[in-house]
């Protein structure tokens, strides 16, 4: 599993990820795509993260990925670079795609609005999950395709569509591994299918 590792929340994904039994390689290259069998784009600044994917050539390679079918999990920045589209973004931000979703960028307030929350999410057993927000987006508007997993008053927090995943908050920072889990269990099925068909997992 990869873990983007040019700004935000890289370690604590990682750790998520290995906590899991799972193999992280942190990804900066082109060429570390090849061999993935699914990406996770970690909080951070989505502006940073964009401009970072131009420098190290990323950009087109990672939506090319994303659009042939690599599981991807966004968490909050990775939230925004996943959307169809940003409000309130900056002029010219990079985007991924890979959800057909409107996200509105700094939603919840700035650095001082920070907050957590208890929510259920879709999927996810034994519970609420504690959701910490910072800086963090809300999805204003779906697609007919995309499922959603989890809200915050009326607020959409959690989203997926097909292979791709995407909270507006930070799981990474919990200790509480079941986004991961499920992030991980989409994985394992995609994997399966991809097996099924004879398809190398860098042609997803």
């Amino acid at each position: 599993m990869g873990v983007l590792a040019l700004q935000g929340d890289v370690r604590e994904h990682s750790r998520a990820l290995a906590a899991l039994g799972v193999q992280v390689v942190e990804v900066r290259r082109p060429s570390d795509l090849d061999t993935l069998d699914g990406l996770v784009l970690p909080g951070g600044e989505s502006t940073t993260i964009g401009r970072l994917l131009r420098v190290f050539e990323l950009l087109e390679p990672l939506r090319d990925a994303i659009a042939a079918g690599l599981p991807v999990f966004g968490s909050c920045a990775g939230m925004i670079l996943l959307a169809g589209d940003v409000l309130d973004g900056r002029p010219g931000q990079p985007l991924l795609g890979g959800l057909d979703v409107v996200v509105r960028r700094n939603a919840f307030g700035r650095q001082v609005d920070s907050f957590e929350a208890e929510i259920d999410i879709a999927g996810v057993a034994g519970g609420p999950v504690r959701a910490v927000f910072i800086r963090a987006p809300w999805v204003e508007k779906i697609g007919d395709e995309v499922e959603v997993l989890g809200r915050v008053g009326d607020r959409i927090v959690a989203v997926r569509q097909a292979g791709v995943l995407a909270t507006a908050f930070h799981p990474e920072l919990t200790g509480d591994g079941r986004i991961h889990e499920l992030f991980v269990g989409m994985v394992e099925g995609a994997r399966g299918r991809r097996a099924a068909r004879g398809t190398p997992a860098h042609e997803a």
